[in-house]
């Protein structure tokens, strides 16, 4: 018998699961923080991003219509 992990939902994310999370580049995070479009929290050296900064900032980008 096998059991299924289920998947941690985190409430910090690394740079890295930032941008697969919004499908971005992470230069491209680096840069929206560095605007101050997306919030992140640093922790030493290492820069953290809250899941629900990551969820508002993916709400409250407007839709395109072709």
């Amino acid at each position: 018998m096998t059991t299924a992990t289920q998947p941690v939902d985190r409430v910090l994310c690394t740079v890295d699961l930032a941008a697969e999370l919004l499908s971005l580049g992470r230069s491209t995070i680096y840069e929206l923080m560095a605007s101050g479009l997306l919030p992140f929290v640093k922790l030493g050296r290492a820069r953290r991003i809250r899941r629900s900064d990551i969820d508002a900032f993916a709400a409250q980008l407007p839709s395109q219509s072709v």
